[in-house]
């Protein structure tokens, strides 16, 4: 990981660790992250699952290789309120192109958020 901020420095991730397909982070989430209705937003968790992720893939990969995300699906399972949030990204399956994985965001032990992805991952 880069020593300058990036957008989930910026969110107020933390923790921030990956190897071998696996990737976790955390966030305490706090009134800047929630929406209108008291709840964290939706785009922050979004977000949250698609950085872990990528680190996930990058884990397998070399450092050149930069991973794109080419198709997200969140499925929201219960609202999630400030306070600590836990980030589980693994990668599921991997081709010659494209990777597959899935993240979980859990608060106080219960799923908020399951996502599926693909990522392509681009040589420089």
């Amino acid at each position: 990981m880069a020593d300058d901020a990036s957008f989930a420095d910026t969110l107020g991730v933390r923790g921030r660790t990956a190897d071998d397909g696996t990737a976790r982070l955390e966030l305490d989430a706090t009134e800047q992250h929630l929406n209108e209705a008291g709840t964290v937003h939706g785009g922050v968790l979004a977000t949250l699952v698609d950085t872990a992720m990528g680190q996930a893939v990058r884990s397998t990969t070399g450092d050149a290789d930069v991973p794109a995300t080419s198709q997200l699906t969140v499925t929201y399972l219960r609202p999630g309120r400030p306070g600590l949030l836990e980030v589980t990204g693994r990668v599921s399956k991997s081709g010659d192109h494209l990777t597959v994985c899935e993240a979980d965001v859990e608060q106080e032990g219960r799923t908020l958020v399951h996502a599926v992805a693909t990522f392509a991952v681009l040589h420089r």
